[in-house]
């Protein structure tokens, strides 16, 4: 009896039946919604025999091009989660007062709060991000490809996998409940013996792998890969923020490999690093998640300031202001960027001395980014400025912005940020800068390069609605929290006693609904556009009229982008090219050597995720089989040199003879 019952706990671990949240009624009718849907899809893909172009073309691409379109999938498949998160947040505390305890449990609300803030930071914004610089930047660049382009396919398939880990936590188990950055002592074995704080930990394991490996291969790429001419200073602006965003993540990203490593050490076998009691220090954690997470929102939004140079420059007619000055700033920002993490703790007792340091790195900071509006603002004047929907994305995103730079000033300020850090104030600010810079970017992004990706534009009737509920609703979500910090509300509370707070708590909550209904006229807008395509399309492949190197290729472009290389002669390459009469090549093409797709990065991974699983519920069989499993697949991966073959000459040609006549016959 003795011998089956340890055998059942080393299979199965802490998992059982208790683990399935029978009791909570909204995670099972969640659930039972998810399982439907899956069922839905899964019964669509074998009706129209979708199955093999699935597998073929996309799940084991290795094209950059797929792999950005499908990081943007994961992005928006997770905006949906987080913000269904946020919505039930704003729901509850808006009903929550006096004796009205409102709909969501406090161990349950603790757990969505975490997840709302795990999830769009780690799976929403950072798929976002790193599907534009995956799909952009190799074409920006005049590259066939990233450089380990089996790489990509297996840093997508990690960061997916571990937002498969967030989710399967709501219906197996729970996931942390310690707010997204999980300090101890609360994060310990003692604070949260239940699996919540493991989910977090592997998760987030998985998929940093994903984005460590990410960054190295965008960096070798631009490095390495561009086109002739193209010397640094003639790197357009996206590209150059790219740079710095990969410079930054590979040296933060395993920052928080090893914190979250110590802390597994601290849970699985007593090591106590952080355990002030037993000779740890709980501050050394909140050090080392912070010198990885203010890089981190930079890392978020430098990309972002990329998308709103290309998208000002394209849709005023001019070259950027002050290039130079742009990309000076962008260095300087991706610098300071790693001088200013304790401002995140100022209220922790770290002297005056060291929180003046720290107070007055955070404001010169915001030089840089200043210097970056007056550049966007100095394009648009005398600009012949055209108010199409990546463009109304940028000026909400420049006015947003501002007003969220100056709320971070103030609480550069330690005296003041003593008063408001803990309070509401704060999580407006946040926000934000998040939504104003990161959102806003990747729905303006989304508009301007989905011609490029999709040969045909999207709808600019839903887009402009996305837009305004999207404006509107973030200032009625936000600009309340504002006055409540100002008023002394706390963070991170569900219950509340003062009945005349709840007014603002409303017209929060109303603001989270007109969001929502922005996400639903984007998802319309998608949808809509797909059953209008052959009226979008447009035939020449550059509908903006934009100027970097991305739009001299066909819409959709090829696998291998580009017939020929490029020569660079300017930062504004395509404009350069068109205004001195750029002639496509009609001879002398060649065979080109292309990758063969490969299914070693979705198996690496999904073992990867089994192993993950295992240790978090301590199935130490599964975790062990994981192990070696994933060990095996690397080793036969090495050893797998049959990964190459050649697209013929007379198809190359054949393509770009289709593409001189769609030019020759395309409207101006």
């Amino acid at each position: 009896m003795l011998e089956h019952l340890d055998l059942t706990k080393l299979i199965f671990g802490r998992l059982s039946w208790d683990a399935i949240p029978f009791h909570e009624p909204i995670l099972l009718g969640t659930f039972i919604m998810v399982a439907l849907g899956g069922l839905a899809v899964l019964a669509l893909l074998t009706k129209f025999r979708l199955w093999g172009p699935l597998w073929r073309d996309w799940i084991t691409s290795i094209d950059h091009k797929r792999i950005g379109i499908m990081y943007m999938i994961l992005g928006i498949v997770m905006l949906l989660r987080g913000f269904a998160d946020a919505l039930m947040m704003r729901a509850q505390q808006a009903l929550s007062f006096g004796d009205a305890t409102g709909f969501l449990p406090p161990h349950h609300y603790d757990q969505v709060f975490t997840a709302h803030g795990v999830i769009m930071i780690f799976f929403v914004a950072m798929p976002f991000v790193t599907g534009l610089m995956n799909y952009i930047v190799p074409m920006q660049i005049g590259a066939r490809d990233v450089s380990f382009p089996f790489l990509n396919n297996f840093s997508f398939w990690m960061t997916t996998f571990g937002a498969v880990l967030v989710m399967a936590s709501l219906f197996v188990g729970e996931f942390a409940r310690t707010g997204w950055l999980a300090y101890p002592p609360l994060s310990g074995i003692l604070g949260s013996p239940d699996v919540g704080v493991d989910y977090y930990i592997w998760s987030l394991q998985i998929a940093g792998v994903g984005t460590l490996l990410s960054g190295v291969n965008l960096i070798a790429t631009i490095v390495k890969m561009r086109a002739p001419g193209m010397t640094l200073m003639k790197m357009p602006v996206f590209t150059w923020t790219a740079l710095c965003t990969n410079v930054l993540i590979v040296a933060a990203f395993p920052v928080l490999t090893a914190v979250l490593a110590l802390l597994s050490l601290d849970r699985y076998v007593g090591t106590n690093f952080f355990s002030n009691d037993l000779g740890g220090n709980a501050m050394m954690y909140v050090n080392l998640i912070w010198i990885w997470g203010h890089p981190e929102v930079y890392i978020l939004v430098l990309p972002c300031f990329g998308v709103y140079s290309e998208i000002v420059s394209t849709f005023c007619g001019k070259r950027l202001f002050g290039y130079t000055s742009m990309v000076y700033a962008t260095v300087v920002i991706t610098i300071l960027s790693y001088l200013v993490w304790l401002h995140h703790f100022f209220t922790m007792g770290s002297g005056a001395s060291v929180n003046s340091f720290f107070g007055i790195t955070t404001m010169i900071i915001s030089i840089p980014t200043g210097a970056k509006i007056f550049n966007w603002l100095f394009t648009m004047y005398k600009g012949r400025i055209r108010f199409e929907v990546p463009m109304l994305w940028t000026i909400g995103f420049m006015v947003t912005f501002v007003i969220g730079g100056m709320t971070g000033v103030l609480l550069a300020v330690p005296p003041a940020d003593f008063v408001l850090h803990n309070s509401l104030f704060l999580i407006a600010h946040f926000h934000n800068v998040i939504i104003g810079g990161v959102v806003f970017a990747v729905f303006a992004a989304i508009n301007f390069w989905f011609p490029k990706a999709f040969g045909y534009k999207l709808d600019s009737f839903w887009g402009k609605c996305s837009f305004w509920f999207w404006l509107i609703g973030f200032y009625l979500a936000f600009m309340p929290l504002y006055v409540l910090g100002l008023m002394g509300v706390t963070r991170r509370l569900s219950h509340f006693e003062d009945p005349s707070l709840q007014i603002w708590f409303q017209v929060a909550a109303l603001g989270a609904v007109l969001i929502a209904l922005g996400i639903g006229s984007f998802i319309i807008q998608l949808v809509v556009s797909y059953l209008r395509r052959d009226q979008l399309r447009d035939t020449t492949g550059d509908p903006w009229n934009a100027r970097t190197l991305e739009w001299s290729t066909s819409s959709p472009p090829p696998d291998y982008n580009f017939a020929f290389t490029p020569v660079v002669h300017d930062n504004d390459a395509w404009a350069d090219m068109k205004k001195n009469g750029y002639q496509r090549p009609q001879q002398g093409f060649v065979a080109i050597h292309m990758p063969k797709n490969t299914a070693a990065g979705f198996i690496i991974a999904a073992l990867s995720a089994a192993m993950a699983f295992g240790l978090i519920w301590q199935m130490w069989l599964l975790a062990g089989l994981g192990f070696v499993a994933t060990l095996v697949a690397i080793i036969v991966h090495t050893f797998n040199y049959k990964r190459d073959f050649y697209i013929p000459a007379d198809e190359v040609g054949r393509v770009e003879a289709a593409r001189t006549r769609q030019l020759a016959t395309a409207h101006v």
